[in-house]
């Protein structure tokens, strides 16, 4: 049995949050929520908070004990993209993109 937990157009950046999901995926549950509590990246936070939800969902729902829970696949994808404009010197504008993320994270139990 999986539990799932997705977060939508989080205001983080995919390619700097791949970096911390990369850490996570495959470990325990306890072994993830350690490693992302002491991580200094704003990334960490987030996919922390979505983490928790599924160890949530998975115990809730399903009946399944935290101890036993690895994550099984964690994934972030590239939400919408907001287009904003800075003006600069003389006339030109220069585009801004503030990316957005999808994380998703699904914890299984180990047989």
């Amino acid at each position: 049995m999986e539990a799932r937990a997705i977060a939508k157009e989080v205001r983080i950046v995919p390619r700097k949050s791949r970096l911390v999901i990369d850490l996570v995926r495959g470990k325990s549950v306890i072994e993830a929520d350690t490693i992302l509590k002491n991580m200094n990246k704003e990334a960490a936070r987030a996919i922390r908070k979505v983490l928790t939800s599924a160890v949530a969902n998975a115990e809730n729902n399903f009946s399944l004990d935290k101890n036993k829970l690895y994550v099984k696949e964690a994934r972030i994808d590239e939400g919408r993209v907001l287009k904003r404009m800075k003006f600069g010197s003389r006339g030109h504008v220069d585009p801004i993109k503030k990316r957005t993320s999808h994380i998703t994270i699904i914890v299984s139990e180990k047989n």
